[in-house]
């Protein structure tokens, strides 16, 4: 009664619900890979843009920095990149208002923050299903395994654990291999979303003081 044995002998349902289980397990295996390093490199890369900026240095140089490396720059220096383009555009123009000059900044950046986001949490939905569902779909090919199980013992003159136990054991791997599929889908989702908030609070820190500073350069 090796595991795969108990696969090979299972109903064509169960064995179903156990390649449908197997192949969301690899995917969501392969996006919390993908995640993974995604969520590092963002986070390496908005300490990096942040020394930067906060070094001191000429912001139109620094603009001119992330234009150029714009695909390795970062979130945050896209974003950075986005509010200083339109505070240029925005402070060549006559007869506007300061305080439009700040909005429209703030305005591009947002939208710029919006689009990084998605790109952050691209994916995440699905673990959270994963996560959510397997265990459902593994229960109902343990439930459909069992119920070919018992309706098997009515061709049994005499029935006995022997004969009912392989039938319920190949049930009860669907389940298993659903559970194998939830928890590090569960455990991967919780901790994505949370690195993923606290990059949030630091871009929306970000803008909040580059807002600040642009405010100070129009008066």
């Amino acid at each position: 009664m090796s595991i795969l044995h108990l696969i090979l002998d299972a109903s064509a349902v169960v064995q179903a619900v156990m390649a449908l289980l197997a192949g969301v397990s690899f995917m969501s295996w392969y996006y919390i890979f993908m995640k993974t390093f995604a969520v590092r490199q963002a986070r390496e890369q908005t300490d990096g843009f942040e020394r930067d900026f906060w070094s001191g240095g000429d912001l139109n140089q620094l603009y001119e920095s992330a234009v150029h490396g714009r695909n390795e720059s970062g979130s945050m220096a896209r974003i950075f990149e986005a509010g200083f383009r339109e505070f240029t555009k925005l402070r060549g123009q006559k007869n506007l208002d300061p305080k439009d000059v700040v909005d429209g900044s703030r305005r591009a950046m947002r939208a710029t923050y919006q689009r990084e986001m998605d790109a952050l949490e691209a994916h995440l939905a699905f673990l959270a299903s994963v996560g959510s569902v397997s265990p459902y779909v593994g229960l109902f090919g343990t439930v459909w395994g069992i119920m070919h199980a018992f309706r098997g013992l009515s061709n049994v003159g005499q029935a006995t654990l022997a004969s009912v136990a392989p039938g319920i054991a190949e049930a009860l791997v669907a389940t298993a291999i659903g559970l194998f599929a939830a928890i590090p889908a569960v455990l991967a989702y919780n901790r994505f979303s949370h690195d993923i908030d606290r990059l949030s609070v630091r871009y929306e820190s970000f803008m909040e003081e580059f807002s600040n500073i642009i405010q100070r350069q129009m008066r």
